[in-house]
């Protein structure tokens, strides 16, 4: 009996060691996979904006909205079919009518010499010595000659004085041929001139008052031309459409080109060049309609791209700004420092009894204040309106932003007019 109870307690004490020893493996895959639930519950519960703020200070990009409202335009008003375009024209002519206001003849020679050949041509030879110009002004006639005009269509002319002719009001060109750079005669000009002013003189005791409004020796002729020869150019029949972006971008160029392949199917090649030519096989439905194909062309839309610019003009102190500019924060100081010069006058007041008189004697001072300047931190987000609340004049904000492409914290391109 009692070696049965000692081999039944050996048994259970092997089952329980047994028992111990499954239950340490069961433990530590326990504990791993209570760490890893760990890690993957403090993963989750990281707060990814406790970095925004560093983000933000050291970056602040434009607004989402910004790039969603930026508006889908034409292609035909932001690009050209390649060989369709003007010509300009010139030519020389004589302006009559003048009220005494015409080129000088002491002065101007070929004022007088033109119209000499002008007599003589209608069969009156004159001595240019004794033609009197101030009724004549030698004026330069120029105009555009847009593509597709035909024999016969009128275009807009402009005439603008060569001597010293006062004024061309009142004045009426005789006919003039107008020449392209190939020198062939392409329109013939003739008509009153039109100005955009008046002036008028007078005066009295030898005086002369003068006033004017506008240049009055420069003037235009609406549909003051004929024209007499066409431009050699036809959209026949061909396989090949370029079409030009008139501002040239890579970006642009591949939404146009996208926007040509979605819109065709059917068609076999579309390709962007450069960041300004696109090229495309005309589909063979349109081959022998080629004009409807650059009008579909024509009439899709795009979302052109820019590159963000600040253009500054310092003669008028004019800024523009691109809505996409940005700038790295930075912190801006601007003093208020102004000069003035005042000029006032004290008397000087002899005794009494001196014989002296009283006399007004100026005295000028120069007067500097030098305000104190404040730091302003600004980023993209409120840069207008911080350059608002500084106060500044146009030119302390275009020496602001020359400031700011210096320290490298504007992100565009500066250009200055």
């Amino acid at each position: 009996m009692y070696l049965t109870e000692n081999t039944y307690g050996n048994l259970l004490l092997k089952a329980l060691l047994i028992f111990i020893m499954m239950l340490l493996p069961i433990a530590a895959l326990a504990q791993d996979d209570t760490q890893g639930d760990l890690g993957a519950d403090v993963t989750g519960t990281i707060d990814d904006t406790a970095t925004t703020p560093l983000s933000q200070d050291l970056w602040t990009f434009a607004e989402p909205s910004y790039y969603s409202q930026i508006p889908e335009v034409r292609v035909k008003d932001i690009a050209r079919v390649l060989g369709v375009r003007g010509n300009q024209l010139y030519g020389i002519g004589l302006v009559t009518g003048l009220a005494g206001t015409g080129d000088s003849s002491s002065s101007v020679d070929f004022t007088a010499q033109a119209i000499a050949n002008m007599l003589d041509r209608a069969g009156i030879p004159t001595d240019p010595g004794e033609i009197k110009v101030d009724n004549f002004a030698t004026v330069m006639v120029t105009s555009d000659l847009p593509a597709f005009v035909r024999e016969g269509d009128s275009i807009d002319i402009t005439v603008s004085a060569m001597g010293d002719c006062e004024s061309l009001q009142g004045g009426v060109l005789i006919m003039t041929p107008l020449r392209a750079a190939n020198g062939e005669i392409y329109a013939v000009a003739q008509g009153p001139v039109s100005l955009a002013g008046f002036g008028t003189a007078g005066g009295a005791g030898g005086a002369t008052t003068r006033r004017q409004s506008n240049f009055l020796t420069v003037g235009r002729i609406p549909n003051g031309a004929y024209v007499e020869k066409e431009v050699d150019f036809e959209l026949a029949p061909q396989s090949i459409l370029t079409m030009v972006l008139m501002n040239p971008d890579f970006t642009t160029a591949i939404r146009l080109r996208d926007a040509v392949a979605t819109a065709f199917p059917s068609i076999r090649d579309v390709e962007a060049r450069d960041a300004a030519s696109i090229s495309m096989l005309i589909p063979d439905e349109y081959q022998n309609d080629v004009v409807r194909f650059i009008s579909l062309v024509e009439n899709l839309t795009v979302t052109p791209d820019i590159p963000n610019r600040v253009i500054i003009n310092e003669r008028t102190g004019t800024i523009v700004m691109g809505a996409g500019v940005q700038i790295i924060p930075v912190a801006i100081a601007h003093g208020a420092l102004s000069i003035s010069i005042t000029q006032g006058f004290d008397v000087s007041q002899p005794p009494p009894l001196s014989g002296g008189y009283s006399l007004a004697v100026p005295e000028s001072g120069i007067i500097v204040q030098d305000g104190p300047a404040q730091f302003v931190r600004i980023t993209s987000a409120d840069l207008v309106a911080a350059l608002n609340a500084l106060g500044a004049t146009p030119r302390d904000i275009v020496a602001i932003f020359q400031a700011l492409a210096a320290a490298g914290a504007l992100q565009a391109e500066l250009i200055i007019i």
